[in-house]
């Protein structure tokens, strides 16, 4: 018999509330975190909205901010989830040996230096078209800070929760776009099944709310350009949704192998019964639009998990609001459920926190967690304009009460990679 694993310690910072229960809250409440850019001047941009987080520091995590002054602010959002899922968990007094523990997240890059880069461009750059190499390379060596170029690093996020914690064993970060926590989380819970170690911190972090961020996911159109109305503007599943509002944050969650969880006394919030992984192998920034690769992960998570289509009482969509991305889904959602697809409850909470990039697959594996918990199935807020194509339970704009056992969480990323992961209520 494989080990099984189970989930012990929450934790979550994003731009509906900086812990898991003021979060969850808001979600039920159809709330919405979606404002104004303000972390820059984003005036010039088609987009100029997104979902920040508001109002909270390293401090309130136990942290020097003065020490923290210089690491990214995903890598600081991490470290306030981390500290909270640590805490929710008791698990560091249960492990004797840290290099049976370990960390893997999903976390994208650092702080980017856009200011002082745009100084070397415009060093370098010539009246005549040409650009000085040696110029560039000067100004560079006088005005970066090397720290601030080793923050950009995806993996430091990774590094740095490890240090707060002492966490010895493995420490890994996977960038798959929109799937890499959810990735993380089915790759460290393929560690503890494989008796590598007995519990793994698994997470993301992310934030893309910077000038390359936004000028890049605007050269792809993929935004919402929604500006008047920010609240509204992120409308997965809706007729007139045109593009998605980027968020930010972090969410960790303890993975702990049943028995060693058992012997503690630990909590369990739930169980990570199945993981499915696949790609596209299309096009970079299109899924396919029979939706191969969205059937396959979720199909290979249910087999992993041992359960029928039958068993799943919730999907939580990637649901970006994107025209392709809902549309591909919900033909991929009719695939796996078949007859049975319209009776199924799938929502989107990017419709009220955004998307958080690597971030947002962890943060919603925890909604469905606490779906389970509560019996409630949070809401697809601004589901206003039927679509045809888009004929699913989406749990328009108002939370509903559910029994629910077994959920799904989708994370279906750009490059076409895509991960399922099926967790249930533990049972014994």
């Amino acid at each position: 018999m494989r080990r099984r694993v189970v989930v012990t310690g929450l934790g979550m910072i994003n731009p509906l509330g900086t812990d898991v229960d003021t979060v969850w809250n808001a979600l039920i409440n159809a709330q919405s975190g979606v404002g104004y850019i303000s972390v820059f001047d984003a005036s010039s941009y088609p987009t100029r909205i997104a979902a920040e987080v508001h109002g909270w520091t390293v401090a309130e995590c136990g942290q020097d901010p003065q020490v923290w002054a210089k690491r990214g602010r995903h890598a600081r959002f991490a470290a306030g989830a981390a500290q909270q899922a640590i805490s929710d968990s008791g698990i560091l007094d249960a492990i004797s040996d840290p290099t049976r523990m370990g960390v893997y997240f999903g976390a994208g890059e650092g702080n980017q230096d856009f200011f002082n880069f745009t100084q070397m461009v415009n060093v370098a750059a010539q009246d005549d078209g040409s650009f000085d190499v040696d110029a560039f390379m000067r100004k560079g060596l006088e005005i970066l800070d090397p720290e601030l170029e080793l923050e950009q690093e995806p993996s430091m996020p990774a590094a740095h929760v490890a240090n707060m914690f002492d966490i010895q064993g493995p420490n890994l970060n996977c960038l798959t776009a929109c799937a890499a926590s959810s990735q993380a989380v089915g790759e460290a819970t393929e560690l503890i099944r494989a008796g590598r170690v007995d519990a793994m911190m698994a997470g993301g972090a992310h934030s893309m709310i910077h000038p390359f961020g936004l000028t890049g996911f605007s050269l792809l159109t993929a935004l919402s350009t929604n500006n008047d109305h920010p609240a509204g503007a992120s409308r997965p599943f809706d007729r007139l949704r045109d593009g998605f509002v980027l968020g930010e944050g972090s969410s960790v969650v303890i993975l702990e192998e049943l028995e060693h969880a058992k012997q503690r006394g630990a909590k369990i919030y739930g169980e990570v019964m199945g993981y499915g992984c696949t790609a596209d192998a299309y096009r970079i920034t299109d899924i396919h639009p029979e939706g191969r690769g969205a059937i396959g992960c979720m199909t290979a998570a249910l087999k992993d998990a041992r359960l029928s289509p039958d068993d799943v009482g919730y999907v939580n969509a990637h649901g970006t609001s994107t025209t392709v991305n809902d549309k591909v889904e919900t033909v991929a959602c009719k695939a796996v459920f078949g007859d049975r697809a319209k009776q199924v409850p799938v929502s989107s909470t990017k419709s009220m926190m955004g998307h958080l990039i690597a971030a947002a697959g962890v943060t919603e594996m925890i909604v469905c967690l606490k779906t389970i918990e509560q019996g409630v199935l949070p809401p697809t807020i601004n589901m206003e304009n039927p679509d045809p194509l888009c004929d699913l339970d989406y749990v328009p704009n108002q939370a509903r009460e559910a029994k629910v056992r077994i959920a799904l969480n989708n994370s279906f990323g750009f490059g076409g990679q895509n991960v399922t992961l099926a967790v249930g209520r533990f049972e014994g």
